[in-house]
């Protein structure tokens, strides 16, 4: 029986259960939990983190499984253990409060906070005696001065409060000048040589360069097209990717894709799924055929649910230490494959005696190609090509018999829906009606876990769904369910997404502000209404509302939709301007108001051929709708008896229909 247990034991989150049996008395965060502090007038630590954060578990280990600062907090302290992937809204507010006091974040991110939730403290990891330190000071602090403590906390509120953007200057029109002076700065800050943004560490941000895909075609930048591709290769192969089991970790540690943080999320594979499917699509490269493939393929071994869902997240340690699941010795290769293959895969993965990262380990990356090996070996690239992925695969099955790093098994809606929409867009890439139905399964399991009287719910644990969905978790599943739309014209995927897009409006809108908040009208408010418009490792709620109210609006001819989503993507001009890797959703909404738009319909009984060939091209400046029914405003008057025709139209005005894909695609070129 373990010594201590305290109320995470009632959570289903897995993060929140590692510490159910902390000597520390974390509550979960809830309304009893609040009013429980406010009453007590104790301070509140807020300590924020996720399954897969490494030094989270490591805080974990040196502090909170620690009797004499448990004794400390349990003393002084209302202490709130927080899952931020489970909220986010919570997450994000002590997020920009530790933004404002140290100019820094991350996590674990530990606020310390007046009894009505105001932080007058914030920081990120601690040592168990820097920790120690800190207790004791701000508990002394508000004790012996609490009128200075009060005034703390009302400036970071206001400063917290001022984070939310309030444009003084409204742009009236869309400017193509925009657009390249922003790509422009966009490209100067990226790394010519490596890929992706100069720096010391690399994220994928998938969205950003989807949109900077985008970009390069309408506006034929071959820059811009060339970063892009660099930055894609280089991420597949490195050591970002798993290039033994597919899918990729949350970033690398180092500015050559090289060292991940061994995490994998959803959230990333997911979108990287639709990155990697739209540059196939144009670049109709086999080896991105190959990176979305796997990652599917890993997405559905490792992180697919029975119930049809996918589980968030798969951790970065395992035996408490990073990364050991997945690096190998020389030696363990050595006994493992023949001579001449070990010595061919190790060349080609930059395998190294001494290692090439630490403790004589590696981190497989691609360091040399196959016609070079072929050269130094005499053999053809194709018998190279063949020892590799026999290489591989042999090493998959040993790796499997590993002790494996540890899974978060919650399901959020959000991160759901962006499965769905990766899954999407590898069918139209792919044609894999494997791909398709794995979509439509996770978006009934949305439908039926996840969805309670039409709300959403944010995650889904032990049959059990819990916490009304955020505005995440709407947007998301209604682009979900457009891409759905698109993938089968079945019109009540798109009926779905507009009634999810109305309670949006009626539920999360501010009208003064003109853009969405985070949370609910009917949730409890925290000390500061926030909406997130910047956009991160995951698109910002806004700038995916403001595409569903445009994608939206022109398939259903709403107006209004359309109008409030130029105003929301013309309200963000200037930061579009000044900042668009980190405004990327919002530059590519820009990008398709400011170049040529066009609806493609497809109406009669061969509609589904002629779907799936004109989705596998490249059209990031369209829309397709069809079917043999006319069920939506442009498919109106357009089905003909016997015949399966094209239309290509612009603003609602259609050129002559033609019988055939290529006919189309021409009429694009033109239009």
């Amino acid at each position: 029986m373990p010594k201590y247990t305290n109320e995470l034991i009632n959570e289903t989150s897995p993060y929140l259960l590692q510490h159910a049996h902390n000597p520390v008395q974390w509550k979960g965060w809830n309304e009893k939990t609040l009013e429980e502090a406010a009453e007590s007038k104790k301070l509140i630590i807020v300590s924020v983190g996720y399954s897969a954060c490494h030094w989270c578990h490591v805080m974990e280990r040196e502090s909170f499984e620690d009797e004499n600062v448990a004794n400390l907090m349990n003393k002084y302290y209302v202490s709130i253990k927080v899952d931020r992937e489970e909220r986010p809204d919570v997450d994000q507010v002590y997020m920009d409060a530790a933004q404002i006091l140290t100019g820094r974040g991350g996590w674990p991110l530990n606020v310390i906070a007046l009894p009505d939730g105001r932080p007058i403290y914030a920081g990120t990891y601690f040592t168990k005696q820097q920790w120690l330190k800190v207790l004791q000071g701000v508990q002394d602090f508000y004790i012996k001065t609490p009128e200075k403590a009060l005034e703390q906390a009302m400036q970071i509120a206001t400063g917290v409060n001022k984070m939310n953007y309030n444009p003084e200057v409204k742009e009236s029109k869309f400017k193509e000048t925009l657009l390249k002076k922003a790509a422009s700065d966009w490209l100067n800050a990226m790394d010519n040589k490596e890929g992706g943004r100069a720096g010391q560490m690399k994220f994928p941000m998938p969205g950003s360069y989807l949109a900077l895909l985008r970009y390069s075609v309408a506006h034929k930048d071959e820059r811009a097209l060339d970063l892009t591709r660099l930055t894609l290769d280089k991420m597949a192969s490195g050591g970002l990717y798993d290039q033994l089991g597919g899918g990729f970790s949350r970033y690398s540690v180092d500015p050559l894709w090289h060292v991940p943080h061994f995490e994998k999320m959803l959230y990333d594979n997911a979108q990287l799924i639709t990155l990697y499917s739209e540059a196939y699509k144009y670049f109709k490269d086999p080896y991105y055929l190959q990176i979305l493939e796997e990652t599917i393929a890993f997405c559905e071994r490792e992180l697919r649910s029975e119930e049809g869902g996918y589980i968030s997240a798969i951790d970065a340690d395992s035996e408490g230490e990073e990364g050991k699941f997945y690096v190998w010795t020389e030696k363990e290769i050595d006994e493992i494959l023949d001579a001449q293959s070990a010595l061919i895969f190790k060349a080609f993965y930059d395998v190294k005696k001494e290692g090439n990262w630490e403790h004589g380990k590696n981190v497989l990356k691609m360091s040399q190609s196959p016609n070079k090996l072929a050269e130094d070996f005499k053999l053809t690239v194709d018998e190279v090509g063949a020892s590799i992925k026999a290489s591989r695969d042999a090493l998959f099955l040993e790796r499997e018999e590993r002790i494996r790093p540890q899974d978060d098994d919650k399901l959020l809606t959000s991160w759901n829906a962006l499965m769905i929409s990766g899954l999407s867009h590898a069918y139209e890439a792919t044609g894999s009606e494997k791909y398709r139905t794995l979509a439509l399964e996770t978006a009934n399991f949305i439908i039926s876990r996840l969805m309670q009287d039409g709300q959403l719910q944010r995650t889904y644990k032990n049959g059990l769904a819990t916490i009304n969905g955020f505005l995440d978790d709407y947007t998301f599943t209604i682009s979900a369910f457009r891409d759905l739309y698109a993938i089968t014209f079945d019109i009540n995927w798109l009926n779905e997404a507009e009634r999810l897009l109305k309670t949006v409006l009626e539920k999360f809108f501010d009208e003064t502000a003109g853009f969405f908040n985070f949370k609910s009208s009917e949730d409890t408010a925290l000390f500061v209404k926030k909406q997130v418009l910047e956009d991160n490792v995951i698109p910002a709620g806004n700038s995916e509302m403001a595409n569903n109210l445009f994608y939206l609006g022109s398939l259903l001819d709403k107006a209004d939709y359309s109008e409030l989503a130029a105003k929301m993507v013309l309200a963000l001009a200037p930061r579009i301007e000044e900042h668009a890797a980190f405004y990327y959703n919002w530059f590519d909404l820009y990008l398709t108001n400011s170049t040529r738009f066009s609806e493609i319909a497809i109406t009669g009984q061969e509609y589904e051929s002629k779907r799936h060939d004109l989705s596998s091209e490249f059209l990031p400046n369209a829309i397709i709708l069809g079917g043999d029914v006319e069920n939506l405003p442009l498919l109106k008057g357009k089905l003909q008896k016997d015949n399966t025709l094209i239309y290509v139209c612009k603003d609602k005005a259609c050129l002559m229909p033609v019988r055939d894909v290529p006919g189309a695609l021409e009429q694009l070129d033109d239009n």
